[in-house]
Formats: structure tokens, sequence, C-alpha cells
């Protein structure tokens, strides 16, 4: 070992190759001593370089591993939920079909039977016509009450005109 050591030196610095001479037994166990404390040195040093990365990588493999289980329960349950919403929704489009369909009809019925009773002249009075708006179902709110007003107002100057004309006769 001291015949390496003193080869790798002198290559190193460029000296020349020179005789190399034996150590003496104190020195050649001390420098034994040295090269095993070193070598223990080292291998403690790169056991607990190797065992730490190993146990890096090992934590990162878990954590990636839970990354990717909980990103598969998150995909499952977004497929999941969507399905739900989607029937769900049909279910209700085909409700408000449903519900359309009979408004429809019950206006259709109503509209005929308020047609029906005018006609049937229960709209009369003691000889005395009553004028009935025509109901649209299908109108807003708004424009039957516009109409039912401006009905009124015409019943009302009619029913002040008869009147006047029947004061002064009396």
């Amino acid at each position: 070992m001291h015949r390496t050591e003193v080869r790798l030196r002198t290559n190193i610095l460029g000296e020349p190759a020179k005789h190399i001479r034996p150590l003496s037994e104190t020195r050649a166990i001390e420098s034994g001593a040295n090269a095993l404390a070193e070598g223990f040195l080292f291998a403690v040093a790169a056991g607990l370089i190797i065992g730490e990365t190993w146990r890096s990588s090992r934590n990162q493999s878990k954590r990636r591993d839970d990354v990717d289980d909980k990103l598969e329960d998150l995909d499952t349950r977004i497929t999941e939920l969507t399905t739900r919403f989607n029937s769900l929704a049909s279910q209700i489009e085909e409700r408000l079909d449903e519900e359309r369909r009979r408004n429809d009809e019950l206006s259709r019925i109503l509209e005929r039977m308020v047609e029906i009773g005018l006609r049937g002249g229960w709209a009369e009075f003691e000889d005395t016509p009553l004028r009935i708006p025509r109901i649209s179902l299908s109108r807003s709110h708004r424009e039957v009450d516009q109409e039912t007003q401006e009905e009124r107002d015409n019943s009302i100057e009619t029913s002040d005109g008869d009147s006047s004309r029947s004061s002064p006769s009396s």
C-alpha cells in the first residue's frame, strides 16, 4: 500500500521515479490504521448516502402512487357525477315536457269551456248583454288586463250616455 501511494504521488506531482524504501513497523501500523479508519468512514458515508437516496426515492414513489390513486378516485367521482347529472337533467326535461303538455291541454279545455259558456248565454243578465272579453291563455296577463280595462271604460261610457238620455225624459 505504501508503494502504491508513493508511485501515485510521484506520477501526479511529476517527480522522477526513485527507489521506494520500506516503512518502519510503527509507521506501517499507523498508515494501515489510517487506511482502515478512512475506509470505514468512507463505507459508512457511502452507506448513508445510498440509504437516504433509496428512502427518498421510496417516499417519492409512495407520494406518486398516492397522487395517482387520488387522481383516479377523482376521475371516477367526476364520471359518476356527470352520469348522475345527465340522468337528472333528462328526468327534469321529461317532467317539464309533460307539464307543458298538461298545461297546454288544460288551457285548451279552459278556452273551450269559456267559449261554450259565452255562446250559451252565460253572459246575459236581464235582457242586457254584458260584454265579456275573449280569454286567450297564451297571451300575457298585461294584455288581458289592458283589454279588460278598455272594455270597462267603453261600457262605462255607454252606460253614462244611457243614463243621461233617460234622466231628461223622466
